[in-house]
């Protein structure tokens, strides 16, 4: 097993690559009637193009780890998506370098295909925040390392967030990791520190939501606003770039509150967020107030919605969600 600091940079230099494949494709093949005629191609080939990569460079770098990812390589197999196959391994070609063929950038897909069990595992979300990414705003890699059922170390790259008078920031953080704010692109820096938020009340907070409506119960929020004496204008963005604007105090709040009875989370969908916002000082549950389990697969079987918060309005927020939800 390697050390912390190994793992960091092993998984820091993963996910900027992935990100900068991202933005290459991105900017090369979004364009403005992309939403319009709701084509998903351009997000597809980066989502594979981006698995293959950390997954190839955390095999490189800590043979023998695991990777729980989002996407399957059998999705790209099939003839007629031979056009969106040939993006990918030119994208993952341009990024690594050594012209690998096909087979290879398939076979690295697939090295996202480990079963989410035993001690020690990544899980990863290629790109979170697909129509954040066709819009042109906000979009997350996201890696999180777990072990014994604990996400122990979090990595966010958020190619889109403005950090530091530019475009492009890195969160990392974890158990025994200070929450660290860094240029996405390498500029050898060691980052900054930060912290949540301090709100003097809790209606002195706000709140981040996601822009789809359909991500969670907006109406709900407004009315957790109203039980705490919340004004301020939510601060609306997609992916789990709302666990960095928590993390680093940009909003206090973030709420997925349940849409659906049967609705369990992703886990790549939030261990990358948790581990950042609780080594900034946070505090994430689910909506019963209970931690978040990642012993059972690829899902939060046990777990309904998400509560993140700055820590100390923690159990305030989780009063007012349980009155609403009428738990």
């Amino acid at each position: 097993m390697a050390d912390r600091e190994g793992e960091i940079r092993a998984g820091v230099e993963a996910v900027r690559a992935a990100s900068r494949i991202c933005v290459d494709v991105q900017k090369r093949l979004v364009t403005a009637d992309t939403l319009e005629k709701k084509d998903k191609s351009p997000v597809t080939v980066a989502d594979f193009a981006s698995q293959a990569v950390v997954c190839a460079l955390l095999a490189r770098s800590l043979p023998g780890d695991r990777v729980v990812g989002e996407e399957d390589a059998a999705d790209l197999r099939p003839d007629e998506n031979a056009a969106l196959r040939r993006a990918v391994v030119e994208r993952v070609a341009a990024e690594l370098g050594g012209g690998p063929g096909e087979g290879e950038v398939l076979d690295a897909i697939d090295l996202g295909g480990a079963a989410a069990v035993g001690d020690r595992y990544w899980t990863l979300d290629p790109i979170d925040g697909t129509k954040g990414f066709l819009r042109g705003e906000q979009y997350a890699v996201a890696l999180g390392l777990i072990e014994g059922g604990q996400v122990t170390l979090g990595i966010l790259g958020c190619p889109n967030l403005a950090h530091a008078g530019g475009t492009g920031a890195l969160f990392v953080g974890g158990q025994g990791v200070a929450a660290r704010a860094f240029a996405l692109v390498d500029d050898g820096g060691r980052g900054s520190e930060i912290r949540v938020a301090s709100p003097a009340s809790v209606a002195d907070a706000r709140f981040c939501e996601s822009v789809e409506s359909g991500h969670s119960d907006q109406g709900q929020s407004q009315e957790i606003a109203g039980r705490l004496g919340i004004t301020a204008e939510p601060y609306r963005i997609d992916s789990q770039c709302k666990y960095a604007a928590v993390a680093r105090g940009d909003a206090s709040i973030y709420l997925r509150l349940p849409t659906r009875k049967d609705y369990r989370e992703k886990i790549w969908d939030h261990a990358a967020g948790k581990a950042v916002v609780e080594a900034a000082g946070g505090r994430v549950t689910d909506v019963d107030g209970r931690d978040l389990d990642f012993t059972h697969g690829r899902t939060l079987d046990r777990n309904r919605g998400i509560i993140a918060t700055s820590g100390a309005i923690h159990d305030q927020v989780l009063d007012a969600v349980r009155a609403t939800l009428g738990a």
